[in-house]
């Protein structure tokens, strides 16, 4: 990838630890390092190129000086340059005939600058270069005028990046001299429309769109672009040409973060792969039809003006020969949205589908043998929906072979079908947290005439790698619950009360990750679990960390919200020896005892998150950041608070004696002021 690609601000970081690092073994140059034909010029607070560089250079890195002007004369010294980068510079101004001797210049980056205030000077520059392939542009406040003149006559121009400008509106003049142009960035503008702006591009095969203000894509007609993000708009409708018997090269299409009404109006035949759609208000309505409750309604849409002098189009809400073909499908992304059922056939048209991602959307009910899911199906998320029910046919459950990841969370599932994963040959990953389903007890047969059960046995489950059982409500867990697994991830928090002492110790040569949060665990012993690296044991009221914690390798631990008073130094020096990452706030620590917090704090591998959070409390019961020592009131050792209390009497008493005496002072000559002025009065006579 081309360095035109990065962003100008992690270009501009890029170059300044570029700049920093040591290049021992090249030869410097005027603050530049020599890497090969390269000249690492970058944040030398250069205001010029410098002139006594190798001229056989083919790259010269100028990023994060303060370049203003770029003279005629400043790349006369280096025939052979290919690559120019100048982003972050400030750059103003680029003189007509700098590049004039430059023939083999390929790619010019000036991202980050100040283009725009001489942009008609620098366009004429840019038309002296005959091979130029990429050009970066971003961030230099550019309308659509100066876009315009500066684009004239580029025809050899392959990327090109406009993103972080002025630009507003594209027409079929904007880009008209690209021809051979492949990759277009605009993302990050204020554009709301983009009329025939493309029809010049034949070539054009990625354009991103992103971040902008477009209201809708329409008359679709790109049947070479490959790749389109128009992500994080305002789109309201997409729909492309449906009378084109060209295949269309689309192979992802990312419309998330709009507000699509409807599913997009794909074109008929094309190669799509990647349709991505979360987070818009998008809905399926082909139950209208059968609504009576809306009499007044209609199951038809009227489509004006999609193309000039064409007349309307009036279509079906839902109409298979508007959908387009999906056939080719390997993941759809519907999370976020208002998908409350799919519609007859749907999943049927997308039978290489692998990913399926319903997350956060509206479904009650799910019938894996009526959708008729494929056997290509890997990934299939529909946590956060409204499921109270799903069924499938054991027939139709053998046929899952590649079901792989499995995501139920945050459902109202009370049952499911009997053997639903244990089916599943290849399944490592499930997820069942929030939902009420239980463990089965041994020999439990809780099951009904419908094949359907209240708990799920998950003994004997052999490829079967990560659980996740969060806020099921779970009391009782069977010794032999996860007998013939091999977990490496088991997620129990929010399960206040369980007990599972006895059922772990069957994971432990294989669980590396154990989530106890919220279970009102008091102690465990996992001595003998040696591959754990993860341990979560929040929020559960601890006074003291399970002394097993010393015999096991950690990496995170995570014990927010206890009441631990300290960590003992011992302990402390042990876990300090292998921790990588630790919580430790919401806990309401001894500020005379945390020796642990400088353990931690002077070994530079530890890192305590929300550090500056982490709270304690003094002898005066006053609260404080465990990081503030110097403010703290303590003891020291050896002392007894009697000594303090002893030292305070009678310094109060002393206090109180000498404000007895200077109120007994002065209230005589008070009292003779006070009787004066009420009596002592002058009289008439």
């Amino acid at each position: 990838m081309p360095a035109q690609h990065l962003t100008p601000i992690l270009l501009c970081l890029l170059a300044m630890w570029r700049i920093q690092t040591p290049v021992s073994s090249h030869p410097q140059y005027n603050h530049c390092q020599l890497v090969q034909k390269t000249a690492v010029c970058n944040s030398a607070e250069l205001s010029s190129v410098p002139a006594r560089l190798p001229e056989n250079l083919e790259e010269i890195q100028l990023n994060y000086n303060q370049i203003k002007t770029l003279h005629d004369n400043s790349l006369l010294h280096y025939p052979s340059l290919i690559t120019l980068t100048l982003a972050c510079n400030g750059l103003e101004r680029v003189q007509s005939n700098v590049f004039q001797d430059s023939k083999l210049l390929e790619n010019l980056n000036f991202a980050n600058n100040n283009i725009n205030t001489g942009y008609e000077e620098t366009s004429v520059a840019l038309r002296k270069l005959p091979g130029l392939r990429f050009l970066d542009l971003s961030e230099n406040k550019l309308n659509n005028e100066m876009a315009s003149t500066l684009l004239h006559d580029l025809s050899s121009l392959e990327y090109l990046n406009l993103s972080g400008n002025l630009l507003q509106r594209l027409d079929e003049t904007s880009f008209r001299h690209l021809h051979n142009l492949k990759e277009l960035d605009l993302q990050r503008n204020i554009m709301f429309e983009i009329d025939s702006a493309f029809g010049s591009n034949p070539k054009l095969q990625r354009l991103n769109l992103a971040f902008n203000y477009l209201p809708c894509l329409t008359d679709f007609n790109m049947t070479q672009l490959v790749v389109l993000n128009a992500s994080y708009n305002f789109i309201e409708w997409f729909i492309s040409r449906q009378d084109l018997n060209e295949m269309f090269q689309l192979e992802t299409l990312d419309l998330s973060n709009n507000r699509l009404l409807f599913f997009p109006f794909l074109p008929s035949r094309s190669k799509l792969q990647n349709l991505y759609l979360s987070h818009n208000i998008l809905r399926f309505y082909e139950n209208l039809v059968d609504n009576n409750t809306l009499q007044n309604s209609t199951t038809s849409v009227e489509f004006y003006n999609l193309q000039k002098h064409m007349k309307n189009v009036t279509a079906q809400l839902w109409d298979d020969n508007l959908h387009g073909d999906i056939s080719s499908l390997d993941t759809l992304d519907l999370r976020g949205n208002q998908v409350d059922y799919f519609p007859d056939g749907f999943i049927k048209k997308m039978p290489t589908l692998s990913r399926l991602r319903m997350s956060m959307n509206c479904l009650e009910t799910l019938n894996l043998s009526s959708e008729q899911f494929f056997g290509s199906l890997y990934e299939l998320d529909i946590s956060n929906n409204r499921l109270n029910q799903i069924s499938a046919d054991d027939k139709l459950l053998t046929t899952f072979g590649n079901l792989t990841y499995i995501n139920l969370s945050r459902n109202d599932l009370k049952e499911l079908p009997f053997g639903l994963f244990s089916s599943l040959q290849r399944i490592h990953s499930v997820d069942l947290s929030y939902n009420n389903i239980g463990i089965c007890l041994p020999d439990e047969t809780n099951i009904n005439v419908n094949n359907i059960t209240s708990c799920v046995q998950w003994n004997n489950i052999g490829s079967l790698r990560q659980l996740y059982l969060k806020g099921c409500d779970l009391e009782t867990v069977p010794t032999s619950a996860f007998m013939g697994l091999s977990l490496t991830h088991l997620e129990l928090s929010d399960n206040p009360g369980i007990d599972v002492q006895d059922s772990l110790q069957s994971l432990s040569r294989t669980l590396q990750y154990l989530g106890l949060g919220n279970t009102q665990i008091q102690d465990i012993d996992l001595s003998h679990f040696q591959s754990l690296k993860s341990l979560n044991l929040s929020k559960n009221s601890l006074f003291h960390l399970p002394p097993s914690l010393h015999d096991i390798d950690l990496k995170v631990l995570d014990i927010r919200d206890n009441r631990l008073s300290t960590i003992p130094s011992g302990q402390a020096h042990s876990l300090a020896s292998k921790l990588q990452t630790i919580f430790l706030t919401g806990n309401m620590f001894n500020c005379c005892q945390t020796e642990w917090f400088r353990t931690f704090e002077t070994t530079k591998t530890v890192n305590m998150i929300g550090k500056s959070d982490i709270e304690c409390q003094d002898i005066l019961a006053m609260t404080h950041r465990v990081q503030d020592s110097q403010m703290f009131l303590c003891l020291e050792a050896g002392e007894s608070i009697l000594w303090y209390i002893l030292l305070l009497v009678p310094i109060c008493l002393c206090l109180t004696g000498i404000s007895i005496v200077v109120f007994l002072t002065y209230k005589s000559k008070i009292l003779q002021k006070s009787i004066k002025k009420k009596y002592l009065k002058p009289t008439s006579y």
